[in-house]
């Protein structure tokens, strides 16, 4: 006679163990790898330019960039606070504006056939060819600087947000009428909800293009003697030859554009983590 039991079979375990490990071995590499990589490439740079004795005009080695950054970093910390401010002026106005225009677009066909091919034109006019008439008829350089990042960041939320306003459920949207729903208490509590993926995916995109254009307008500005922000630095740096600073200000552009990206994505995960597919972590 044999007793029934609810135990895992061994074969059962040792799959869990082995899902489990490999989760832990898959995290890990997560972080190790990209700094393995980084680091080896550090480490090729310094031995090209060590064993080629390349001059530090021409190809400063890591280690003194590293201490340009730390000598510097009064100047290059004020000039990062700068581009940093630019940034997030630029996305925040981009996701107001956009949000707002996205949400007019869906409500008013008439209003989207009238303003909507400006915005494509807004995506399509290279912000460098229109970064000088915007600082001639602007006063203050960061407000011409800011106007051109929020031109480059503006057009991903306007148009991902419209898509996702637009890709609610079609039972749900007859589900709404058949219940009466008023055309707000549809937009809130059902293209919104719908819209919220999209939008977020948009942030993303948004928050580098942001950074480019404020680097970008930077440039433009920074050539006329202005200075504003790292990139300003970055021109600076080129024509006295100085190339450690120059590549300590990229360096540093370089781990804004990171920090923008991973503060976007960490409100994608914390919005969608406990409803949406794209953030589910389900088992394989």
């Amino acid at each position: 006679m044999t007793i029934a039991s609810d135990a895992p079979t061994p074969t059962m375990d040792s799959e869990e163990l082995r899902r489990a490990r490999l989760a832990r071995i898959q995290l890990v590499a997560k972080w190790t790898l990209p700094v393995i990589v980084m680091a080896l490439t550090l480490l090729a740079w310094h031995l090209y330019v060590t064993i080629n004795e390349v001059p530090h005009y021409i190809l400063p080695s890591p280690a003194m960039v590293f201490q340009t950054m730390f000598t510097d970093w009064g100047l290059l910390s004020a000039a990062a606070w700068v581009t940093t401010k630019l940034s997030l002026y630029a996305l925040a106005l981009a996701v107001i504006g956009g949000v707002a225009l996205a949400v007019l677009f869906t409500q008013s066909k008439w209003a989207e056939m009238s303003f909507f091919p400006y915005a494509v034109i807004l995506q399509v006019t290279p912000v460098i060819a229109v970064a000088p008439l915007i600082q001639i008829y602007v006063d203050s350089a960061f407000a011409a600087a800011l106007i051109c990042a929020w031109i480059v960041a503006f057009f991903p939320i306007l148009s991902n947000t419209t898509i996702g306003l637009k890709s609610a459920d079609h039972n749900l949207r007859d589900l709404f009428t058949i219940y009466g729903a008023t055309r707000w208490q549809r937009l809130i509590f059902l293209d919104i909800p719908s819209a919220l993926p999209f939008f977020l995916g948009g942030l993303k995109i948004a928050g580098g293009l942001a950074l480019i254009g404020a680097v970008v307008a930077e440039f433009v500005i920074g050539r006329s003697g202005t200075g504003l922000g790292l990139a300003s630095t970055l021109l600076e740096a080129s024509y006295r030859y100085n190339f450690a600073r120059l590549y300590a200000a990229l360096f540093l552009i370089s781990g804004l554009g990171i920090m923008i990206f991973a503060a976007t994505s960490l409100i994608s995960h914390l919005s969608l983590r406990k409803w949406h597919e794209s953030a589910l972590n389900r088992e394989s």
